[in-house]
């Protein structure tokens, strides 16, 4: 069996750069409690494995006080709970991702400035929503062509991207409020690593019997790469560990395609090539 795997799969710089973050408040050896607001990443593994280590997720920062520690996860969160978790004198270790930090400080600057803002994007993904506490929750949130049509006209608007939508969402979206908003500010700010993530997930695609996606469940950019996948290969699966490939399923099948979300690390990748390779050999 052939196994291709994406140029660009697994852990995004954002990603790598929070996981190194929290693994070294693990062994910094410090008399705090460390917890993690929200999870730190889309990953199920990894924040068992922090979590385990003593970094625990909480998802209201009441239960902190002054002895703690809090890791602001990778997608950011509003300005109200930043400025709440100061008001608590906690420490606080920013792992929001740069790209991320980008969007929020275009927000909040239009946003001071009168500008109407427009999210395209899922209003429910914790990065929407952090953004959107950049200018007081006002933003109009966009997830689809048929929610221009209902969109108010704007004399005035700044719009920007969650940062793992696909380039075709926000050419088909940006097309449509051009009609609804006299003054449009546009800034594309999906992530560099996005694009070649679902790009080279696109390519494999079309050059395997099946393809396969790991990544987590609730993983925004992961369900993406995994539609992206479906539309030139039929056979596309989804899941978050080897465990969960069963092996009959690859009987028929001579070429294999590997791609990961950006919260994968690359040892859940090295575990379902080995899985499928010995699978094979074991025939």
């Amino acid at each position: 069996m052939k196994v291709l795997i994406a140029d660009n799969a697994g852990f995004c710089f954002g990603v790598k750069r929070a996981v190194k973050m929290a693994y070294d408040q693990v062994n910094n050896g410090d008399d705090f409690k460390t917890y993690a607001y929200g999870e730190l990443i889309h990953n199920p593994q990894v924040v068992k494995d922090l979590e385990d280590k003593g970094i625990k997720t909480i998802e209201n920062i009441d239960e902190l006080d002054e002895n703690s520690k809090v890791l602001i996860r990778t997608h950011g969160i509003p300005e109200k709970i930043y400025e709440e978790l100061k008001e608590k004198k906690v420490e606080i270790i920013d792992m929001t991702c740069p790209f991320v930090k980008r969007v929020q400080k275009i927000v909040n600057g239009y946003y001071k400035k009168g500008y109407s803002i427009v999210i395209i994007g899922d209003r429910n993904h914790p990065e929407v929503v952090g953004v959107n506490g950049w200018c007081n929750n006002s933003a109009y949130v966009i997830q689809s062509t048929d929610d221009v049509n209902s969109l108010p006209f704007l004399d005035k608007a700044c719009v920007v991207a969650q940062t793992t939508i696909t380039q075709k969402m926000w050419e088909d979206i940006l097309a449509l409020l051009c009609r609804k908003v006299k003054e449009l500010i546009s800034y594309n700010t999906i992530c560099d690593a996005t694009n070649k993530r679902q790009s080279s997930a696109e390519k494999i695609s079309k050059e395997v019997d099946m393809m396969i996606v790991i990544g987590g469940k609730n993983s925004s950019n992961t369900q993406k790469l995994k539609k992206i996948c479906e539309k030139n290969c039929d056979k596309t699966i989804q899941i978050e560990s080897a465990d969960e490939i069963d092996l009959i399923i690859l009987k028929e099948v001579e070429t294999v395609g590997i791609t990961a979300g950006a919260s994968t690390p690359d040892y859940l990748i090295q575990e379902v090539v080995d899985k499928i390779t010995s699978g094979r050999k074991g025939e």
